[in-house]
């Protein structure tokens, strides 16, 4: 038997071992990897409703409700968040209420009633009113008494036409009331708690007020009082208060006041012009509530009109011209009343600064005066919501928690921001990426780097815990050096491309840029293009697109251009902002002069790598910017390959249509681009009593496909039909379009269409009978995913299609591949006579899926993951070969070489598949995958009510060694293996000589 030398089976091992550390990777993410590569980020989003919680020795807080329909508990003096709740997006926050001093009472929907401990935000009880006519807004009123003698005090919940006492202890109801009548419309409802007596106060026809007396215990109705007016009343605002209610009349020339007494109701009209009111446009009752007075908006002028509550006088106690917020009034000891008032300062507007003042219940005494400046990118202050505080010497301060215009929330405390919390960025409405800057030549490695003692500290430390050898101590200051890595903050790109800008635009018209490395706030801006003067048109934005990407001019900054529309009406012209991608400044904006119903990119770009876009506007016209020679030179001499198409879900219509010529005249006013006369080429009208548009997915028009083939375990190959004209198209029948279950499975059907936009034709249809929508896709390459709900077993379904062109089935050999006549260089022409083989199966799925979509890599060569957003808010990576339509139950061993899996019926889920580990991504709406320049690497950026953000690897990182690659263990092994090969040495040496003298 042969036999190695002990040298050559030392290295030997050796290598084994070296070359088994250095291929091996993890298939999941461990407990310390958590936050070195991912962050999580959670808000609430805008601030609608607030009670503050400051009395006893326990933790100061705020509550609040958002219109996003979340609830939660926010730490007084940092801001961060003690506990959150979202409920459904059909279920929002009316009425928020604290009771007893330890739990939160909300209504929502008009019709749930629920009570959560105010500590930890657990629910304690729910209680369901039945729903009954009438448009007014629901009220929640805490009752200071106990009427059903359970030691705690109740409630009270108007909800339309319907008054209910409920249990403060479990929701019961203890009585209800219907209080309607002929023409009669209670709006609101207010307690005399020392008369055990509740009264709702309402408008009975469009030219009275009406009050009604309900005994708290017994729930009776038991006295009606009426008063008729001279004029005829806006019925669609009302302010109530214990002792008078006030309205405006249908023409906006006279508040009407009818006072509350004993005696009965009296009414008393008064014209704006007599309390020195010009009023600009329609005056507007603002829903604050004051003691003893009432506030208006009269276009840019805001008013206090304090009331007299016996007579019904009324006279100006302050008038407020530009942006103005106003507290609801403030209960202090010995029955005073406090409200602050934020207005912006005359000639502040430069610098954003604002007067806080406190009024006291008189309103001629200010009780505090601060002048605050707020930073430039909150804007104007929109809500304000009072607290007061006692100080050392007795006197009472004051704190206002303010809503800026940008949706952001901040808490102001001696003229100075406390905190700040950034909920704007809960309602992204979309989002994109930026590349970093370059590293300069003048930026030193010292400057990011650890010099080489700490370089080798840190992977000693590694090392030891890798060898389960180190202290506690020694493990958390691992732990904390992968968290503040110096390098993944770096505001310079890497070599890997994962550094990167994501620019998020929200709701609010404010385009933010987050570092990928931690999510911090790199800059923000408020679109000054977008801030509608006051009472004007609020613009909405709608669009973020790249406009220049420098790649050739490396040195220039890229630009992103903000598409912004009417909020209210379709026909309203567009706004254009172009912003700067790397500091935040608005370079310039344009209104235009016609709507734009969609903005197209067109892969074109000019010498300044400017990207040529059209503008369709609401006649189907094209306007081509930007707006000069250059482009327009560009775009004519590819006119003839423009095609676009619109889809009209209503109707039922998909119309395609090409760029027919120039009109001529549109050259003398380029700036608004060129415009182009078009010309409707098809359209596919699907039929209003069968089919319904469900959903339409397209191609990333920056998607890269590596290769055009597919190569068979048995060496057969099939050509992908890749078109990028084709979109993906499903409809399900009207009669389910509604909930889950309100169809039956023979009224539902689902069905799939792939249409070439070129030429309208349809080139598959596929029909799914007794399916049901909603329906998410996804389409990449030469397949599409789609999920929608199977009625008859109960059970969601994922179906892919993939599209194969039969007419390149000639083509096997190399040389046809790359010089034939479909080779990967030839153009694919929509026209040309095709043979498109399709292939689908379908699977069913375990969960609802909220969005969808597919990673992305910079060459196309990495395997594709499908993402899902689950009803869980999380993100699943889903392989795609588990949606291959080839698989069967029993593969072919060719079939088995190439990696087909065998036949499932449904689609097995691991856990280590969610991205997203233990996080939830509350309100998920958008997940958006970015490629590094790392071909085995995806970004991924999930986005709701919070942010989340990783990395995957479809195919692992075959192309790099993990970040917790341990250095240090291989240069002991070098070493050792050194040592190793010099003392083998010198033995087989010693060895060899006692031989030779043997």
């Amino acid at each position: 038997m042969y036999s190695l030398p002990h040298q050559q089976l030392l290295l030997l091992l050796a290598f084994v071992f070296v070359l088994g550390f250095l291929t091996s990777s993890c298939h999941a993410l461990y407990e310390d990897q958590v936050g070195v590569w991912d962050w999580h980020q959670q808000y609430i989003g805008r601030v609608k409703h607030a009670v503050f919680q400051t009395q006893g020795s326990g933790r100061k807080r705020v509550v609040v409700a958002t219109e996003q329909n979340a609830l939660a508990s926010l730490n007084l003096r940092t801001g961060e968040i003690y506990w959150r709740h979202v409920l459904g997006e059909s279920d929002p926050i009316d009425v928020l209420e604290l009771a007893s001093g330890k739990y939160v009472m909300t209504l929502s929907g008009g019709t749930n009633v629920r009570a959560w401990h105010l500590p930890d935000g657990i629910l304690i009880w729910e209680a369901a009113i039945p729903s009954s006519k009438g448009s007014n807004p629901p009220r929640l009123v805490a009752l200071p008494v106990d009427i059903d003698n359970d030691k705690i005090n109740d409630l009270l919940v108007l909800s339309g036409s319907v008054l209910a006492a409920l249990s403060g202890q479990d929701g019961t109801t203890i009585w209800k009331v219907d209080i309607s009548g002929k023409d009669v419309d209670i709006r609101d409802v207010i307690v005399a708690t020392e008369e055990l007596k509740a009264y709702g106060v309402g408008f009975i026809g469009d030219s009275g007020f009406t009050i009604i007396e309900i005994d708290l215990h017994a729930g009776t109705i038991t006295d009606r009082k009426t008063a008729m007016t001279s004029e005829t009343l806006s019925v669609t605002e009302l302010l109530v208060s214990k002792q008078f209610a006030v309205a405006l009349d249908s023409k906006g020339t006279h508040l009407v006041t009818v006072s509350i007494n004993a005696n009965g109701l009296t009414v008393l009209e008064t014209a704006l012009s007599s309390l020195s009111l010009n009023a600009v446009g329609l005056p507007k009752l603002l829903p604050t509530k004051l003691d003893g007075a009432i506030s208006l908006a009269l276009g840019d002028l805001t008013a206090i009109v304090a009331v007299d509550p016996t007579s019904g006088e009324l006279r100006t106690v302050e008038t407020l011209v530009g942006a103005v917020a106003v507290s609801d009034s403030l209960s202090l000891a010995n029955s005073k009343h406090s409200v602050a008032i934020i207005q912006l300062l005359e000639g502040g507007h430069s610098q954003n600064t604002f007067s806080l003042h406190v009024h006291g219940e008189d309103w001629t005494e200010v009780v505090q005066k601060e002048t605050v400046k707020l930073p430039s990118h909150r804007g104007h202050v929109q809500k304000v919501f009072l607290n007061a505080y006692l100080r050392t010497d007795r006197t009472h301060g004051f704190r206002a928690l303010v809503v800026g215009e940008d949706d952001s929330l901040l808490l102001l405390q001696q003229g100075e921001i406390v905190w700040t919390r950034e909920d704007e960025l809960a309602s992204i409405v979309d989002a994109k990426s930026a590349e970093l800057p370059l590293e300069r030549d003048g930026v030193s490695v010292a400057e990011v780097e650890h010099d080489l003692a700490e370089w080798l500290k840190g992977h000693f430390l590694k090392l030891k815990a890798t060898l389960f050898l180190a202290s506690a101590d020694e493990i958390a200051a691992v732990q904390e050096s992968r968290l503040n890595q110096a390098d993944k903050t770096k505001l310079t790109r890497d070599h890997n491309g994962f550094r990167k800008l994501l620019l998020v635009l929200t709701k609010s018209g404010k385009l933010l840029a987050l570092h990928t490395g931690d999510g911090r706030i790199v800059w923000s801006l408020l679109i000054p293009g977008f801030r509608a003067p006051h009472g004007g048109p609020q613009v909405c934005p709608e669009k973020l697109l790249l406009w220049q990407v420098p790649h050739q001019h490396a040195e220039e900054r890229p630009e992103v251009l903000v598409l912004g529309k009417s909020c209210s009406t379709s026909d309203f012209p567009a706004v254009l902002s172009w912003v700067d991608a790397y500091k935040g400044i608005e370079l310039h904006t344009m209104k235009l002069s016609y709507p734009v119903t969609h903005a197209l990119g067109l892969p074109l770009t000019d010498s300044s790598e400017q990207r040529l876009h059209l503008f369709v506007d609401d006649q189907a016209q094209a306007h081509l910017l930007p707006g000069s020679e250059e482009s327009l030179d560009l775009f004519l001499k590819q006119k003839d390959n423009a095609y676009f198409y619109e889809v009209d879900r209503t109707k039922g219509i998909i119309e395609g249509y090409g760029i027919k010529g120039l009109v001529e005249s549109s050259r003398q006013t380029s700036s608004e681009g060129y415009l182009f006369e078009t010309e409707k080429l098809w359209s596919v009208v699907f039929p209003e009593e069968t089919e319904s548009i469900a959903t339409v997915a397209t191609r990333r028009p920056d998607e890269v496909v590596h290769t055009q083939a597919k190569v068979l375990g048995n060496r057969e190959v099939l050509f992908k039909y890749l078109n990028k004209n084709m979109i993906f198209v499903a409809t399900v029948t009207p009669k389910s379009v509604g909930l889950l279950g309100a169809a039956s499975p023979e009224d539902s059907t689902v069905v799939a269409y792939l249409i070439d936009t070129v030429t309208g034709r349809i080139l598959h249809r596929v029909t799914h009978p007794s399916m049901q929508g909603p329906v998410h896709a996804v389409l990449s390459e030469n397949w599409v995913v789609y999920h929608y709900f199977n009625l008859r077993n109960h059970r969601y379904e994922m179906s892919v299609l993939e599209t194969y062109d039969q007419s390149r089935v000639g083509d096997k050999g190399v040389m046809q591949l790359m010089l034939g006549r479909h080779n990967a260089s030839a153009p694919l022409s929509s026209y040309s006579s095709s043979n498109v083989e399709v292939k689908g199966q379908s699977y069913f799925f375990t969960y609802t899926v909220k969005t969808l979509t597919v990673t992305t890599t910079a060459r196309g060569i990495t395997s594709k993951q499908l993402l899902l957003g689950t009803v869980t808010d999380q993100v699943l990576a889903l392989d795609k070969r588990l949606l291959d339509p080839r698989r069967s139950a029993t593969p072919t061993p060719s079939e088995r070489e190439e990696g087909i899996l065998p036949l499932t019926d449904a689609i097995p889920i691991s856990p280590q598949g969610y991205l997203t580990n233990g996080y939830q991504v509350e309100g998920l709406r958008g997940i958006l995958t970015i490629p590094a320049r790392l071909e085995s690497t995806c970004l991924v950026f999930a986005y709701g009510l919070d942010l989340f953000y990783t990395r995957t690897a479809p195919s692992r990182t075959y192309d790099s060694l993990t970040e917790d690659f341990s250095y240090a263990l291989l240069l002991m092994t070098i070493v050792a293996l050194l040592i190793a090969i010099a003392v083998t040495y010198v033995l087989a040496e010693r060895k060899e000589l006692a031989e030779k003298w043997k």
